[in-house]
């Protein structure tokens, strides 16, 4: 609705306005379309949105996305679609959103409410029919965007992410460089005065690979159509609805334009519904409205005209729509670019593609030139230095040469920050990385700075006076309050109960921002050096954009994934590896190092040691959680080693912290055992898919994986036919498993989160065996697990005939199982989760879902009747509702009994972790880290035939 239904509204209604270009011809020619003139020989630049071309970038609709994903066969596409706009003259850059943007989050909240229930859908699809889901139900795999974004890095794609604004970062890198075109689908980009706007979704590639087409709206059709001056625009936008004024405050305006006399008007007094008029009759209204103002620039005026029916809230719509009119005018100037990045020629090197199957691609690398019309900035980065380039690839099954730009296992490979761009910036870039975003979108002027919603004057928090995760010369600090985070949409209840279905208790006077943001402890301050270097590898895509988000606003937004929520044999991808996250938040604040400081402080002063906790908000969607309320995630640090600060993890040289790296990597992941480091038993571009299956096995709750479904993952990441699409594309799964669907879908989150630990302990994997295409394809995986679970095949079967792929998996499985008791208790932990608690220091009505209790040890601590066990890791006494005292618990023993109980602090609300925060105890139950293979068996294979015998 909104704004962001005028997109639809012009191809629909004025389709003079879209017209279809075939993208080679525009660059053989001297004229863009509307007549722009452009220097002869010269290429055709275009900047392509990527968050609006998703699904064309993985190649459409009907590769068989629901299976996790077949990222080789997006590999091809990708290669093909570089090669065509390589052999078109065709300057491509792709922008992707590395923004949190918190002034956009009830859009977000609104989209994952509708991806929430499309994932019902399609799992209850697969589960009456068997067969894909149609493709309008259509939810990106998860990893996706990554993946791209890798994929593109690698065939040499200019590649960069947003950081604060993406719609206002992608209109000024657009003007400020002389690109000539804009590739997207958004309807802010087409009232923004774009100089030539081209359909994202309508871009097609020839299954030769000869032809690009796609289409162009003629936004000066679209403004005679609707007979309005494409000067007015600002306010056309302004009053549709928008991020920054909700149609839902402009109900009331938008049923005033109609008048009673319309045939939709009786829809208006629907009792305790919100009800809004459909979106083609609002643009012409809002457009004759527009076109009949006297004076456009009387805004005072205008918003009392429009708000003269408003019940409520009057005063803060005034506000929203001065700064909607404001955002939508700085993005239709030719305003301050924040950075400058142009693109470079684009270089393909070989990959498998299923356009060209008896054929490599091998293109050679021009060098890239300057275009005379591009305006310089002084204190930009300039180019993005080009990689170099890998050599030409041969298609196989080995796990050595699959990809020959793929370094031998044991080799020193060179990071890709090292390789696209310097460590250190230069002396030109020092005024770059200081300097602030001057975008004016909503999020900059309410919840700007690295601590947004972090309250540093809170009485709980003070104690350290207040302090600020970056310099101040790098972003401004403005205060923010929660209470008026704006929100918004039909179906959402008011009042701290998020049903999704919920009635609204009153008509066009509601208030629209009811989701709650949640006031949490300031971060601790990070280096200046390390901030400059995560901003630097952050635009230019070559960082996770989680980490810029967790160091500067110590936040993030977990996207929806395929699960059935009904079943509770599987857990949520939030909450399984979310041990992962707080792993990587203790490096990323460096929390080892300062939990020791605190121990020596406090045995200096004789008094129990005090721990400021590092609090990180998520937000997300699965079973038993809304969207509108983020969690509260503790970080956590290991308890085996004291991993270094991240200026040494990501800045140090010497051999011994490229083994620090690796060992904090695997630690992340749960997997620090000597089998993982041995690539005879795990090779080097199978290390993440094997750490990403031991992590799941360690679930303490319900087995997640069968010991056939293992061996189908190990299977599929050994088999050739995983390295060839078009194979793969005939492949025909007769039934889909839903199981399967979900075990993807895990497995892919695991994924997302190995990426994102990689890059936080300063990729010591090589950012290409990081890749899934090296390791894993959705449709084989599922056709794999059929005839694992269904035909109740044998491991050689599995491999199809081949021994030797069977000597892989049998390694590979011995190493994941290394040191675990996979042993389940006879009765499973509960889940979902049980009911919220109380949370003192953030606002009541927010949600928080504390991880499941765990059980006494089977023959351990027997209860007597009437009596409650001490659980093992420990608990808290509460007098009159009033934490007084914490204790650790007890360990178990080694032959001796258990330790005694150990108190951890009494008294003191900053001492111990704070109440409604997601902490430790489900972290316990994962074991200890690089100790695994000290406790668990002599010789895994002594029981490796009894834990799995389903």
């Amino acid at each position: 609705m909104g704004v962001q239904g005028f997109q639809e509204y012009i191809e629909k209604h004025c389709p003079s306005a879209v017209m279809p270009v075939e993208l080679q011809k525009l660059a053989r020619g001297s004229l863009v379309g509307g007549g722009r003139q452009r220097a002869p020989h010269s290429p055709l630049r275009l900047l392509l949105d990527a968050e609006n071309c998703l699904h064309r970038l993985y190649g459409g609709f009907y590769t068989d996305w629901v299976s996790g994903g077949q990222w080789n066969h997006m590999l091809g596409y990708l290669a093909a679609l570089a090669k065509a706009c390589f052999n078109g003259n065709i300057e491509l850059l792709v922008c992707f959103n590395g923004a949190l943007e918190k002034g956009r989050l009830h859009e977000w909240v609104k989209r994952q409410v509708n991806e929430r229930q499309t994932a019902q859908q399609i799992v209850s699809h697969v589960q009456s029919k068997g067969t894909p889901p149609p493709k309008v139900w259509f939810l990106p795999p998860v990893c996706m965007a990554h993946c791209i974004r890798l994929a593109l890095l690698r065939f040499r794609v200019g590649v960069v992410q947003s950081l604060e604004d993406h719609h206002q970062e992608v209109l000024s890198l657009c003007r400020e460089n002389g690109f000539h075109g804009l590739m997207a689908y958004d309807s802010d980009y087409a009232l923004c005065n774009v100089p030539c706007y081209f359909s994202a979704h309508a871009l097609k590639l020839s299954r030769n690979g000869k032809s690009l087409t796609t289409s162009q709206y003629l936004m000066h059709e679209v403004a005679k159509q609707l007979d309005l001056n494409p000067n007015r625009f600002i306010i056309f936008a302004s009053l549709l609805g928008n991020h920054i004024l909700p149609d839902e405050d402009l109900a009331a305006f938008h049923w005033s334009l109609l008048g009673p006399d319309h045939p939709l008007a009786s829809l208006k007094v629907r009792a305790h519904q919100l009800v809004l008029p459909p979106c083609d009759v609002v643009i012409r209204a809002v457009a004759d409205y527009v076109r009949n103002l006297q004076d456009v620039d009387d805004l005072e005026a205008i918003a009392k005209d429009i708000f003269k029916h408003s019940q409520s809230r009057t005063d803060d719509k005034f506000v929203r729509f001065k700064k909607a009119v404001d955002y939508y005018a700085s993005a239709s100037e030719a305003c301050s670019s924040p950075y400058v990045v142009r693109p470079k020629r684009l270089g393909v090197p070989a990959a498998v593609s299923h356009y060209t199957p008896s054929q490599m691609l091998s293109i050679p690398q021009p060098s890239f030139t300057l275009q005379p019309g591009v305006q310089q900035n002084s204190s930009g980065p300039g180019p993005v230095p080009a990689e170099p380039g890998p050599p030409p690839a041969t298609k196989g099954p080995s796990d050595q040469n699959s990809f020959s730009n793929i370094p031998h296992e044991g080799k020193s490979h060179t990071p890709l920050y090292e390789r696209a761009s310097p460590i250190h910036p230069p002396h030109a870039e020092v005024a770059f990385f200081n300097a602030s975003s001057n975008s004016s979108s909503s999020e900059n002027e309410e919840t700007t700075g690295p601590t947004a919603n972090h309250i540093s004057d809170h009485k709980e928090w003070d104690k350290q006076g207040n302090r600020s995760s970056v310099p101040d010369d790098l972003v401004e600090r403005t205060k923010s309050d929660p209470s008026v985070t704006s929100s918004g949409g039909q179906g959402l209840e008011v009042g701290g109960h998020h049903g999704v279905n919920a009635r609204i208790p009153s008509l066009l006077s509601m208030p629209t921002r009811n989701h709650m943001d949640i006031t949490t402890p300031p971060l601790p301050a990070v280096a200046a050096e390390v901030l400059r270097v995560a901003e630097h590898r952050h635009r230019r895509g070559l960082m996770y954009p989680y980490v810029y988000h967790v160091l500067t606003k110590g936040e993030i937004k977990l996207s929806v994934t395929i699960e059935d929520e009904a079943n509770h044999e599987l857990p949520s991808a939030v909450q399984l590896f979310r041990p992962v996250r707080q792993y990587v938040y203790g490096v990323l604040f460096s929390l080892a190092e300062a939990k020791k400081k605190a121990e020596r402080l406090a045995m200096r002063r004789n008094r129990l040691p005090e721990y400021e906790p590092v609090v990180i908000k998520e937000w997300a969607a699965y079973k038993g959680k809304s969207p509108h309320t983020p969690e509260l995630v503790e970080a956590l640090a290991f308890r085996e080693w004291t991993c270094p600060n991240l200026k040494k993890l990501w800045l140090g040289k010497a051999v011994e912290d490229k083994n620090r790296r690796m060992r904090a990597f695997l630690a992340c992941m749960r997997s620090d055992t000597p089998a993982m480091l041995n690539p005879a038993n795990v090779p080097t571009p199978l290390m993440v898919l094997c750490c990403v299956l031991r992590f799941m096995l360690q679930w303490p709750g319900v087995r997640i994986l069968r010991r056939s479904e293992l061996d189908a993952f190990l299977a599929q990441a050994v088999s050739p036919k995983l390295y060839d699409p078009d194979q793969l594309q005939e492949l025909k799964i007769d039934n889909l498993d839903p199981r399967g669907l979900q075990l993807a879908a895990l497995f892919m989150s695991g994924v997302d989160m190995a990426v994102f630990a990689n890059d936080v302990c300063g990729q010591p994997l090589p950012w290409e065996h990081c890749c899934p295409w090296m390791y894993f394809d959705g449709k084989l995986l599922h056709s794999k697990l059929i005839h694992a679970t269904r035909d109740k095949a044998q491991l050689i079967d599995l491999c199809d005939g081949q021994a030797e792929q069977v000597a892989k998996v049998e390694k590979m499985r011995e190493s994941i199982l290394e040191g675990l008791n996979l042993s389940r208790l006879p009765h499973p932990l509960p889940f979902p989760p049980p009911p919220p608690h109380a949370m003192p220091f953030y606002p009541p009505n927010s949600t928080f879902y504390p991880p499941p209790p765990l059980p006494p040890p089977p023959g351990r601590g027997r209860a007597m009747p009437g009596l409650q066990v001490i659980p093992p890791q420990g608990g808290k006494l509460e007098i009159a509702g009033t934490v007084v005292g914490h204790w650790a618990g007890s360990r178990r023993g080694r032959g001796r009994g258990s330790s005694p109980i150990q108190v951890v602090s009494v008294g003191g609300p900053t001492r111990g972790r704070p109440r409604g925060v997601i902490s430790t105890p489900v972290l316990r139950s994962f074991g200890r880290g690089s100790s695994y293979h000290t406790r668990g068996f002599k010789s895994p294979g002594l029981y490796q035939a009894t834990i799995f015998s389903d």
